[in-house]
């Protein structure tokens, strides 16, 4: 038979050939650039490639986030479109998904495309970002009257308040060595000590940070709920940091429709690390706010694999602050260049002032100190 060039086949071919399918190091420094999602389709190729991609996704433990503001170019939730493209970009597993956009946002659809339909098809918001990410991810969302967020892309972007206008945010976190985030929910029907000890919230001595989100606060019997999961929680040697919001979603099967509860993650676990600053009504100028946040450098926290979390009150931001916009967020930025930033304004904060390292823990200890208005709680949280 006469050779055909075609089918050729030059050494150079041969060589790639068998390091890509016998060379463990270099398979795995290849795979270190190649999006997670992408990685899991490699893994299917072959066993070598399996084992690389499965070691490589153990390396990858940074956090990542996608946010954005402004409208949708569709009537379709901004947050919703932007993550179903960016998710692919991604360089992490996510095994918690935290979410929070403006209460506004949060009534409009998803959006999906479906190669296969060839066309678009909306979605309930829940449906939505359960096809974007994994199945055993856990995906807690919030909705808030107004969202503070850093832009996608870099740490060291500065972040920015909107209290008007569509915007939100997702922080992915994967699954990281010594640091375990424990979702929970509680509602009148749910709530017990039981419940809370199984949360990790109680009799768990590698607490470290409990972040918590009530809703339907106001309602009748709404305040005397709350103050039976802060105090047990004011006792502990925790970081207690949150807010009163709109709404949360998922909405949990076990309520009632406008009935009151409170959602949270309990983050545990050797590496993780906090500290927080109550802004009181007594900063009123951006001087008063940056000294009073300059205060969490006490904590010495290392910047890399750090989230700062800024939950306001709605009555702070341009309007407490003589028309001056985006004070509190530019101030921290200037504090901590590298740490991004995220959070809420809403009906209500908690926190106060705290810190918590490996070995101590300096506090307020009263439920009381934890619950606030017109003041803004900034606080950091590392996770190894």
């Amino acid at each position: 038979m006469d050779d055909n060039p075609a089918f050729d086949v030059s050494p150079s071919d041969n060589k790639a050939t068998y390091v890509l399918s016998n060379v463990v190091e270099v398979v795995e420094r290849i795979l270190t650039f190649v999006p997670t999602k992408s990685l899991l389709r490699i893994a299917s190729v072959c066993r070598l490639w399996s084992n690389c991609a499965r070691r490589v996704l153990r390396t990858q433990q940074q956090l990542t986030w996608v946010s954005v503001c402004g409208p949708s170019t569709m009537e379709v939730n901004a947050l919703c479109n932007s993550l179903t493209e960016e998710v692919e970009k991604v360089f992490l597993l996510p095994k918690m998904v935290l979410t929070m956009m403006d209460h506004e946002a949060v009534k409009l659809p998803g959006y999906c495309y479906r190669q296969k339909k060839s066309k678009r098809s909306r979605h309930s918001l829940v449906e939505e970002l359960s096809q974007v990410f994994p199945k055993n991810c856990d995906i807690m969302g919030i909705a808030a009257p107004g969202i503070v967020l850093t832009p996608s892309g870099s740490r060291s972007s500065p972040p920015k308040e909107y209290q008007e206008g569509e915007a939100g945010f997702a922080i992915m976190f994967p699954s990281m060595e010594g640091v375990h985030i424990r979702p929970f929910h509680f509602c009148k029907k749910s709530f017990s000590q039981s419940a809370l000890k199984e949360a990790g919230l109680i009799d768990n001595p590698e607490l470290r940070v409990v972040l918590l989100f009530v809703y339907e606060a106001y309602k009748t019997g709404g305040a005397h709920f709350l103050g039976q999961i802060l105090t047990p929680l004011a006792k502990s040697k925790a970081l207690i940091a949150g807010g009163l919001v709109e709404s949360v979603f998922p909405a949990s099967l076990c309520c009632s429709r406008g009935a009151y509860g409170v959602v949270g993650l309990a983050l545990s676990g050797p590496k993780v690390q906090g500290a927080s600053v109550l802004l009181d009504q007594e900063v009123t100028n951006p001087k008063a706010a940056e000294d009073t946040i300059r205060r969490l450098k006490a904590a010495k926290i290392p910047e890399r694999n750090t989230l700062g979390f800024m939950f306001a009150c709605v009555g702070r931001g341009h309007n407490y602050y003589n028309n001056q916009h985006n004070v509190e967020a530019d101030a921290f930025h200037k504090v901590f260049p590298g740490v991004p930033l995220f959070g809420l304004f809403g009906n209500g904060e908690i926190g106060c002032d705290r810190i918590v390292k490996d070995d101590y823990t300096l506090c307020d200890s009263d439920a009381d100190c934890l619950q606030h208005e017109y003041t803004t709680v900034m606080t950091l949280v590392h996770l190894g």
